[in-house]
């Protein structure tokens, strides 16, 4: 893959929390995937590909990160709830 350099300042502080180059670099790059992931700009798949992972291995990385894979809204999450009690209604 091409790469490009960027030249980014970052206080020492963080290199005293015993945080090399290669931790930071793969940090952003992180960063910078989880942002695009979550605005909708990029996939899954696509953001497991950038990282290097797989999407199934991406998704537990949002996990592990705390990151929600899937943001519902309120009415999405109710229409979610009515279409699983319309189901189960079915049935009984």
């Amino acid at each position: 893959m091409a790469q490009t350099s960027f030249s980014v300042d970052i206080p020492d502080n963080f290199l005293n929390l015993g945080i090399g180059q290669d931790e930071i670099q793969r940090r952003i790059s992180e960063w910078l995937v989880f942002s695009l992931f979550s605005e909708g700009k990029i996939s899954s798949g696509k953001a497991g590909k950038l990282l290097g992972i797989t999407r199934v291995e991406f998704i537990q990385l949002l996990q592990t990160r705390g990151i929600a894979f899937i943001n519902y809204t309120e009415d999405e999450i109710k229409e979610e709830f009515e279409a699983a009690l319309n189901k189960v209604e079915s049935k009984v």
